[in-house]
């Protein structure tokens, strides 16, 4: 390896010193972009409608099942009802 001069050493650094700057100054925009929700939204808003909606779908589904389980089902309140008139017509 050859030695380099103290002004061929200044010169590398201060390219190297001006490539980090320009790589800095891109990583700073792409970061920028990346991190526009508004943006990514505008870009990707039939996807997320879409998402949105299968969103609601399955939480207002999930939500109106496990009110059935909780609350008993029009079904099994019918048997019950049915189960105390059965009931009440062997005892009188």
């Amino acid at each position: 390896m050859a030695k380099r001069s103290p002004e061929e050493i200044r010169a590398s650094i201060e390219e190297n010193r001006t490539e980090l700057g320009a790589s800095l100054e891109r990583l700073r925009d792409e970061v920028t972009e990346l991190t526009d929700w508004r943006a990514q939204v505008r870009r990707n808003r039939e996807p997320l409608a879409v998402a949105a909606v299968a969103t609601g779908f399955v939480l207002g589904g999930g939500i109106a099942g496990l009110g059935g389980i909780v609350f008993g089902g029009r079904r099994r309140g019918r048997t019950r009802r049915a189960k105390r008139a059965a009931a009440a017509g062997q005892s009188a």
